[in-house]
């Protein structure tokens, strides 16, 4: 008589994503980790006025609402393998499960052009707005290229350092930082109300389609970055808890402010003279202009301090894209290594914050305005995030059927979403000005690159392509040591 064949034990010895820290972060951190990254009072500062110079107030109110409810959608749809699956790889991840590994490669790729394309405009910010600091106090000696590039550099000393110290650091001091700036930029908000422009001049439309999508683009990279959280539902306490409630309210709180946001400089700017809209600092030249040098002062603190909590979140969920790829061998194993203190991934972290901050840098010195940089950045981060966004709500219905829990509201929502995100990009690259035509270049170029990566592992390495998909396992002690009912 044939022995019946041996099924995998139900539970896993040891974590594939052992020497980070497990199951120990309350849900304050990872909801900080998601807020942080989007950085809503830093870019409620920056974003609304792009969008209001290219298409007026009326149409930026529709805009944000529209790419607000878009966002939204994604979480819906891709909640459900966050209360499932606890990952370091985020939507990577996800769509190894759902789609295939063939597909995630390039997902993952796309993530990381994401997280990293905010984490350097977040740094040329910090460097612009802490600069016009020191100008608005009427220091000496400061202001020009050289000083944003010395204080960029100190910044990204400090997030690194926070960073390998640990995630839960990292993360309360990203959510006091940004809770701080929040406060402050809402008042100011109040204060630009008071300008008294007359609502049909502040809130009218202009601009033509081609400026419009273009526009929807921008609006919508204002809320990348709030499923970041997934990348820490390993290291979560309750992670098929917290991670999913994050997903789902943090495109809410954010939609709240930047729609305050919008209405309040679109007040300001309708008042303003000519070019504010165009100026890195648009908020702040608002404020010079009626003598208020203290107001724009702290403004200019509070999303200096906002772009850098946007800095070290999205530092923090790229390195955990690292990770898993190096724990997989897709990246080099060393970006899969743990700090063996302070259980983080010390060796990503150094070379991600060493990547970002170069690159930052090399824009700087080339001669190019920062606030081309700013915008240019984030039309990339837009269009990483949107190339990982898309599969994901796809990977979400296929996984549900695979495991039989197929949820026909799911199924339509992710095919819709999937749509409307695809319609997105194509309008994106189609629409691009000249100065973006070069970002869409180079975010196809990397796609392209995946594409190939990808088709060389599944002719040389087959075996580590299909290895790809990682996740934190049940272990013995997740279990219960008896049978509670019978």
């Amino acid at each position: 008589m044939r022995a019946a064949p041996s099924s995998p034990p139900p539970v896993a010895d040891r974590s594939p994503l052992r020497g980070l820290t497990r199951r120990e972060l309350p849900f304050v951190p990872v909801f900080a980790q998601s807020v942080a990254a989007i950085a809503p009072s830093g870019t409620a500062m920056v974003t609304p006025a792009f969008v209001i110079g290219a298409t007026g107030g009326g149409a930026s109110v529709a805009v944000f609402l529209a790419a607000a409810l878009l966002a939204w959608a994604v979480a819906l749809v891709i909640r459900p393998m966050a209360q499932r699956l606890a990952v370091t790889g985020g939507l990577y991840t996800y769509v190894a499960k759902g789609l295939g590994p063939g597909v995630a490669v390039p997902v993952g790729w796309s993530a990381i052009v994401g997280y990293a394309s905010v984490s350097v405009s977040g740094l040329i910010s910090v460097g612009i707005y802490l600069d016009q600091i020191a100008v608005t106090a009427g220091l000496a000696g400061f202001g020009g290229t050289a000083t944003i590039v010395g204080l960029l550099l100190i910044a990204a000393v400090v997030a690194a350092v926070l960073m390998v110290r640990g995630i839960r650091l990292s993360a309360s001091a990203t959510l006091l930082v940004e809770c701080v700036s929040v406060v402050t930029v809402l008042a100011l908000m109040g204060y630009l109300l008071t300008r008294g422009a007359p609502a049909a001049h502040a809130f009218e439309w202009h601009g033509g389609t081609g400026t419009l999508a273009m526009s929807a683009v921008v609006a919508f990279s204002a809320f990348v970055g709030f499923e970041s959280a997934t990348t820490l539902s390993a290291e979560a306490y309750r992670p098929f808890r917290s991670v999913p409630r994050t997903l789902v309210w943090t495109p809410v709180a954010a939609a709240v402010i930047y729609l305050i946001a919008v209405a309040a400089q679109a007040v300001a700017l309708a008042v303003a003279p000519p070019g504010t809209a165009a100026s890195s600092t648009p908020v702040t030249d608002i404020l010079l202009q009626d003598n208020s040098r203290f107001l724009g002062a702290v403004l200019d603190l509070g999303v200096a301090a906002s772009f850098f909590a946007c800095t070290v979140a999205s530092i923090n969920a790229l390195v955990r894209v690292l990770f898993t790829m190096g724990r997989e061998g897709i990246a080099p194993t060393a970006v899969g290594r743990a700090h063996p203190r302070f259980r983080t991934p010390a060796p990503a972290i150094l070379f991600a914050v060493g990547a970002v901050t170069a690159c930052a840098v090399w824009y700087l010195l080339s001669g190019a305005e920062p606030q081309d940089g700013i915008r240019s950045f984030l039309t990339l981060s837009a269009l990483g995030y949107l190339g990982s966004y898309l599969p994901a709500c796809l990977a979400t219905p296929a996984l549900l059927r695979r495991i039989g829990e197929s949820s026909r509201v799911v199924a339509v929502l992710g095919s819709v979403t999937a749509l409307l995100l695809g319609v997105l990009m194509v309008a994106a690259a189609v629409s691009a000005r000249s100065d973006n035509v070069t970002v869409v270049i180079a975010y196809a170029a990397v796609m392209a690159a995946a594409i190939a990566y990808t088709v060389a592992l599944r002719l040389r390495a087959p075996d580590r392509l299909r290895g790809i998909g990682i996740y934190d396992e049940p272990r013995p002690e997740d279990l219960l040591p008896t049978v509670t009912f019978r």
